[in-house]
């Protein structure tokens, strides 16, 4: 057999220990303590578990899958109470960890925020910890940072990605002291199929492969690559709890939201809805990557919209995708020269084309994973936003518009 034939053999997906719970990361205990003392926890904990099979680049594993903390310099302002006048807690989203938060909060420390970021219950460490967590566990993280950060800051903001987006509007419809939200490529619709994903609790006890949507290498250091129906299950019964909160209360603070069009891991048709009925502060504002910049959605006011074009012919890329938002091209993990390429699209299934869309060949194209993109050629999914400065111009505007 030719090696090309062998490439493109499917591969069968195995059960494999990081398809086990670890049993110490599956709900939040830190109740309690002080944040970095809750860092400091989350640290030892991520490597008791690394240290069982994964203990190759340990360092970085629990550096990048940690939560952690930054304080602005002296030049700020200070409180009027408290230590420093702003803060904001990052979340991160659904089967990743807070190295995805990290560029955002080098941002924020450099406009004067005191930032925290949260490791969610779960996460970080192994995709077995996603199969026994429930969403309430991450609820009652959000609120554990949100407490510690009121701690010290006058003004509390909350920041999301994806899931984590969700969580903070749920925070903050039940807190007074959250001042504004700062959104990334927000989870506010999936599948209707996730109500139903734990129905094979019934037989996955005799079938444990049923416990799974995907099996996948999991190369990645800082995100699950394989992804547990109890994952969607949580994530389903989180947004059902979030429009509950929405159908009984109101948001009148300033909504910063950044999301593609082309999103295919969450419908951002649900952002839309969101910015037009539930961000209805002057300030509010989303900046919208699309592959058609020149027309307007429906329902939101253009003063609210940035459209910005998801089309860059010379990096070829033809869209943004989900993960794209928050990581700029020089992230030395998912950047324009990083280290780890997605292409998960094409495994098991096509092994040819996920081996050639891990070269570093300069034909292969980048994008959101849908069908018409995939028909394109062989394609990586976007990792990092090449838009990132034009971002962070967009996110100073609104912090100094803050009321």
């Amino acid at each position: 057999m030719s090696q090309t034939q062998k490439t493109s053999k499917k591969t069968r997906p195995m059960i494999e220990l990081r398809h086990q719970p670890s049993g110490l990361n599956a709900g939040f205990n830190g109740e309690r303590l002080i944040f970095s003392d809750y860092v400091m926890n989350c640290q030892q904990m991520l490597a008791k578990v690394f240290a069982r099979g994964m203990a190759d680049q340990m360092e970085k594993r629990v550096a990048g899958n940690a939560p952690f903390e930054l304080r602005p310099s002296a030049n700020f302002q200070a409180g009027q109470a408290k230590p420093y006048r702003r803060g904001i807690l990052l979340v991160h989203g659904l089967s990743d960890s807070p190295y995805f938060m990290r560029h955002l909060a080098a941002f924020f420390q450099q406009n004067g925020f005191r930032v925290m970021a949260v490791l969610l219950p779960g996460h970080g460490t192994q995709p077995g910890d996603l199969l026994n967590v429930h969403w309430q566990e991450w609820a009652d993280t959000v609120r554990y940072g949100t407490d510690r950060l009121a701690e010290e800051v006058d003004e509390v903001y909350l920041g999301g990605l994806s899931t984590g987006a969700a969580l903070s509007v749920r925070q903050s419809l039940m807190d007074d002291r959250v001042r504004g939200l700062m959104l990334f490529s927000p989870a506010f619709r999936i599948t209707s199929r996730a109500a139903w994903a734990n129905l094979h609790k019934l037989y996955s006890w005799l079938i444990p492969l049923a416990k799974w949507v995907n099996i996948k290498p999991d190369r990645d250091l800082y995100k699950y690559e394989s992804f547990p129906k109890n994952a969607a299950a949580q994530m389903y019964g989180l947004l059902q709890d979030l429009y509950r909160q929405l159908q009984a209360r109101h948001l009148k603070i300033p909504v910063f939201v950044a999301a593609s069009a082309d999103d295919a891991t969450v419908d951002s048709s649900a952002t839309l809805e969101f910015m037009a009925h539930h961000a209805p502060h002057p300030c509010s504002r989303l900046v919208y990557y699309t592959t058609n910049p020149l027309i307007y959605p429906i329902g939101i006011p253009q003063f609210k919209i940035e459209l910005v074009s998801s089309v860059i012919p010379a990096q070829n890329v033809i869209s943004f995708s989900h993960l794209s938002i928050v990581l700029p091209p020089e992230d030395a993990h998912y950047g324009v020269q990083g280290e780890y390429s997605n292409c998960l699209h094409y495994y098991p299934d096509d092994m040819k084309k996920y081996a050639a869309c891990l070269t570093n060949s300069p034909q292969i194209l980048q994008g959101e994973v849908t069908e018409q993109n995939l028909r394109a050629g062989v394609m990586r999914r976007l990792i990092y936003n090449p838009h990132f400065a034009a971002l962070k111009t967009s996110m100073q505007q609104f912090i100094e518009n803050l009321p």
